[in-house]
This record gives C-alpha cells, sequence and structure tokens, in this order.
C-alpha cells in the first residue's frame, strides 16, 4: 500500500515534496510533517493581521489567505493560496495546507497535511491525519486520533494483514475527493479510498475501497405524544 494510491503531492506544495514521496505507505506521511517544517525556512514577513488572530512561532500565510478576526495559529504552519480560514479556527502546530481550503469556524488542526481544495467547514477535528485533493468534511466530523487503550494504531489491511504503524496519534488518511457526512466519527487509523464517501452518523474504522459507500441503519420508531 503506498500513498499514490490515495492522492498525489499537489504542485502547490512543490516546496515539500522531497519530505513525501509517493512510494511509502501514506501513514509514513505522518511521521514526516514536522521534520519536513523544520526544515523549510520561514523567511517572508508576516502580513498585517487582524488583532483578534493570535500567531506564535513560524508561520507563513500566502498573501491570498482569507484571515477572520478571530483566530488561533500556533507554527509551524504553512498555508497556501486562496484558502480561507474561518473565525475561531485554532490551528496549533506542524500544519500544512495546499491551496483553495476551507479550515472552518471553530475546527481544530493539527499535525495534518491538507492538499488542495480540502474542505473542513465547520466544527471538525483534524488531528495526525491527511486529507486528499479535493476531500470533503461534513459538519461536525471527528478524526479519533487515539486507541482508548493507549496502544499503538494499528491497520488492518484487505487479505488479513495487521500493520503496526508504529504511532500511538494517527487519525485519517483520507484519499482524493473522498467525502465523509455530518457527524461522522472516523476510528484512528482510518484509511478512506480516492472517491469513497462514509454516510452522515456513522462511526467508520478500517479500510475503505475507493468509489465505495460506507453506512449504517438505524431503526427509527415514532410515538404519538401522550400530553
Amino acid at each position: 500500500m503506498k500513498a499514490s494510491d490515495f492522492f498525489a503531492l499537489p504542485a502547490s506544495l512543490s516546496p515539500f515534496a522531497a519530505a513525501f514521496p509517493a512510494n511509502i505507505p501514506p501513514w509514513e506521511w505522518l511521521k514526516r510533517i514536522a521534520s519536513a517544517l523544520a526544515a523549510h525556512v520561514f523567511d517572508q514577513p508576516m502580513r498585517q493581521l487582524p488583532p483578534g488572530v493570535h500567531v506564535e512561532g513560524f508561520v507563513y500565510l500566502h498573501p491570498s489567505v482569507i484571515v477572520p478576526h478571530t483566530a488561533t495559529i500556533i507554527g509551524p504552519v504553512w498555508i497556501g493560496a486562496n484558502t480561507e480560514i474561518r473565525p475561531g479556527a485554532f490551528i496549533r502546530g506542524n500544519v500544512i495546507v495546499g491551496e483553495h481550503c476551507v479550515l472552518g469556524n471553530a475546527c481544530e488542526f493539527k499535525n495534518c497535511l491538507l492538499l488542495n481544495r480540502v474542505q473542513a467547514p465547520h466544527f471538525n477535528y483534524v488531528g495526525d491525519s491527511i486529507l486528499g485533493n479535493g476531500a470533503h468534511f461534513g459538519a461536525g466530523v471527528i478524526c479519533s486520533n487515539v486507541r482508548l487503550d493507549q496502544k499503538n494504531v494499528t491497520i488492518l489491511l484487505p487479505g488479513g494483514v495487521v500493520v503496526d504503524t508504529g504511532l500511538k496519534k494517527f487519525g485519517a488518511i483520507v484519499g482524493d475527493r473522498a467525502e465523509v457526512g455530518c457527524n461522522a466519527v472516523l476510528q484512528p487509523g482510518t484509511l478512506l479510498g480516492p472517491r469513497s464517501l462514509v454516510m452522515p452518523l456513522t462511526a467508520f474504522g478500517g479500510c475503505l475501497a475507493p468509489a465505495t459507500i460506507a453506512h449504517s441503519r438505524q431503526q427509527v420508531t415514532t410515538l404519538p405524544r401522550r400530553d
């Protein structure tokens, strides 16, 4: 299983191309985000930002990035062209974002790589995860990134092979143009293939093949009111 099975690093992120080869497992990219940012030279002066935006550490914002009146950005962070940061976003270290993305209101981003045109617009948690080109999260989608027993995150690959990723924190690998519906939870170590879809309110873990839908049906019962 290779990163190229899920996504292609876009030209907008060419400054980091050496850190993210296409022929290694995608979860190995997670281990390289911090070192990629540590090796990057942040030599562009920070532009004037609204007074309600708190910035710490090494942060690069392309001049076209839309910045709200309230947000917290703790470096190292690199955000590409025409991306929109919405009010209340919390971006807290080791975050790389491509072009034309949405970092939504009251969303949190930590140790993650977002390729181009990613939308995480409302109340999302994206930690220790990679979101491919054109990936979309509905409101309230959570990337759960830690097992309850605190053990390393493992992945059950097709064919029954179990891989120990060596990571205590690992959210999700989301392929190009994959979508996750409102209030779904992606369990630690989830792999979503390109153009796959997780339906709303679904708790999903494991591997979802490309262009495949994951859904769960709940029975809804209606009763007359007694008052």
